[in-house]
């Protein structure tokens, strides 16, 4: 899923500029329609058509850079030299070449359709995937000028290469299957359309739904909707209805889902989010260009696309019983839906925006609920470490406190050499150190940590505290050369201390009795019995811990929650006294990587004493070793007793 995430993350930034391109195509269109042509007119259209017909493209280089780890412009290179070889070899007159066809147009009709999103996204990742393996290629002295990010491009050529040959005999077997299986559906009238609407929308990932648009819009199989309407020379009451039902889907459907995305998007990021999805659902509804909006959810949430394209495929059945008869130059947006009124072919046109209506709100409420109950990570709603700097979607910004406390941690460790690998969990860096003799543990505690660990070997852990992925976050950009630590001002503490004491645990007597809910069913036991000296000694602040039995954390008591982790292991929360309180299950259960957690809460969410949190796997924690136990710590007061009741 972690994947998914951040492929739609990448995909969002060649998206982001498809709706400007979208409105000028609709502008130039709706003046042809109206007035007539001319000069400003082509040049809008010209202008608009050249990144929508470039779409692939785009998405190539988009995703070479979104889903390489600390990309460079190298990433994006291998991006376009995958797509040029991979498109190059397959077009048409290439494929005549190798197979010896004399005339060009003998060539199967699916290399006329190789430069699709499909392929872009294979490019894109062909180009991550190599750079993030042969940036850092050291060769022999004799090709020394082709060592490091110059191998990147050559070893990219390479794998496309034996891509192309693949798909040199395997495209036109899947697109010829689509072309038949299409060819079939069009003899079951109104649950034919409903069939080739779902298969529509459920190709354009891959690109294949330009094979089933050529049997039922042009004149593969003898049907010609969209010239047939266009010319106004079909048959009254049955041309028009493998188009008509996207009308209602694409100006108002997709819309309501852009709405219920947006008011489900985190409070920190409800502005960017505004920005993007406005944008789509604009360029949707007057132009029907849906891609801005398919693809920022197509893989953030695969279930709301399934459900979008079951959606689509009714709504072209409804159309056809109705009956509704619409067709479309471009798509089925606005402006072709006015420009088209009028058509001879055109039938009950004044149904299409009251079916719109219907299934604005239907998208709105599916779309809501889905988000909400399964915590789908829709625009503005992603884990926390899939924004990364750089990115389209991120909204963090180059804290200073962060980079000086970051700065002065690759100080203590010995200097960015001496970092091999750095990660983190919900509360500490996890590191590989060169020379663990250089790490200065007491510079480290001066720096705002709370407490380091050394395992052995290599391995070295800084005890930190919740905003731990923003420190680690400074590292990276400064290791990186992305930014400079601050030389002045002091470093963010770890845990921020209560009013007149400090976040280190000392043998002060308790002082203060924190009274929860137990927040888990189970055992309740010591913390000196948890088999980890972070918890046990006390170093991330007092607490109680429990052996589970149940599967679901809920808020002991009422407050907000602070922070969630992308391996939903952990959670932290603000009491509504301000006591702030870390829920930890299980030990080093950070490098199960999700699997068996879900977290249940968002940053910032309001709850109430007993509201579900977390649930998880008791089995799975178990089958992979780790232990189960489960810490809940006081992060804020070094003078706390944790009592349950």
């Amino acid at each position: 899923m972690k994947f998914l995430q951040r492929l739609g993350r990448s995909i969002m930034l060649p998206v982001a500029v498809l709706p400007v391109a979208a409105i000028l195509v609709g502008i130039s269109n709706w003046i042809k329609g109206t007035i007539g042509g001319g000069v400003v007119v082509d040049f809008l259209y010209t202008a608009g058509v050249s990144l929508l017909d470039n779409l692939a493209l785009l998405f190539a280089i988009g995703i070479s850079i979104g889903m390489a780890k600390k990309s460079d412009g190298t990433s994006a290179l291998a991006g376009l030299v995958s797509w040029l070889v991979i498109t190059t070899l397959l077009k048409p007159e290439s494929v005549a070449l190798f197979t010896g066809v004399e005339d060009v147009n003998d060539v199967p009709a699916a290399f006329l359709k190789v430069q699709n999103v499909f392929i872009g996204i294979i490019c894109g990742l062909i180009g991550a995937w190599t750079y993030d393996r042969f940036k850092d290629t050291k060769l022999p002295d004799a090709l020394a000028f082709f060592s490091g990010k110059r191998s990147v491009a050559i070893v990219t050529a390479g794998i496309s290469l034996v891509v192309a040959v693949v798909l040199l005999f395997v495209w036109p077997w899947v697109y010829g299957g689509l072309v038949t299986f299409g060819e079939w559906i069009s003899f079951l009238g109104p649950w034919g359309a409903g069939i080739y609407g779902f298969l529509n929308r459920l190709l354009i990932p891959i690109g294949l739904h330009h094979a089933l648009n050529s049997v039922f819009w042009f004149d593969v199989a003898g049907i010609n909707d969209l010239n047939n309407f266009a010319a106004g020379t079909g048959t009254y009451g049955v041309t028009g209805q493998y188009m008509t039902g996207f009308f209602p889907i694409m100006m108002f459907g997709l819309p309501g889902a852009a709405l219920a995305m947006y008011l489900t998007a985190k409070t920190t990021r409800k502005k960017i989010t505004y920005g993007i999805l406005l944008s789509a659902a604009v360029s949707s509804f007057f132009v029907g260009v849906t891609e801005p909006l398919e693809f920022s959810f197509m893989f953030l949430a695969p279930v709301l696309y399934l459900v979008h394209a079951i959606f689509t495929g009714i709504s072209m059945a409804i159309s056809a019983i109705l009956p509704v008869r619409m067709g479309f130059g471009f798509s089925a947006g606005f402006v072709d839906l006015v420009l088209n009124w009028t058509n001879p072919m055109a039938q009950n046109p004044w149904l299409i925006p009251v079916m719109g209506v219907f299934w604005f709100f239907v998208y709105f409420g599916v779309f809501y609920f889905f988000i909400k109950r399964f915590n789908l990570k829709t625009p503005g709603r992603e884990d926390e470490n899939i924004l990364e700097e750089g990115t389209d979607l991120d909204t963090h910004s180059a804290d200073d406190k962060y980079l000086i406390t970051g700065g002065r941690f690759i100080d203590a460790l010995g200097g960015k050499e001496n970092i091999l690998e750095l990660d983190n969990c919900a509360t500490r860096l996890r590191m590989e150190i060169q020379d663990p003799g250089k790490v200065d543990e007491t510079a480290l505690k001066r720096a705002g940590a709370a407490g380091t660990m050394k395992p052995g070997g290599k391995s070295v852990q800084v005890i930190y505290g919740t905003n731990v992925q923003f420190v680690k976050d400074a590292m990276e950009q400064i290791m990186s050369g992305r930014a400079e630590a601050p030389a002045a001002a002091e470093p963010e503490p770890a845990i921020a201390p209560a009013a007149g004491g400090t976040a280190v645990l000392t043998d002060t007597p308790a002082t203060t009795t924190v009274r929860l809910r137990q927040p888990l069913e189970g055992t309740v036991v010591p913390l000196s019995a948890v088999p980890d000296p972070t918890f046990a000694q006390g170093i991330m602040g007092p607490g109680a811990a429990i052996e589970p039995t149940g599967d679901t954390v809920v808020a002991p008591a009422d407050g907000t929650i602070g922070a969630t982790f992308d391996s939903s292991h952990a959670v932290a929360l603000v009491l509504d006294d301000g006591t702030e309180l870390l829920i930890h299950v299980g030990i080093d259960t950070v490098g199960m990587k999700g699997d068996g957690f879900q977290t249940l809460v968002e940053k910032g969410q309001k709850v109430t004493a007993g509201t579900p949190l977390l649930r998880f796997d008791l089995a799975k924690i178990q089958a992979a070793g780790h232990p189960s136990i489960t810490p809940v710590i006081v992060l804020n007061n070094e003078n706390a007793a944790v009592t349950f009741e």
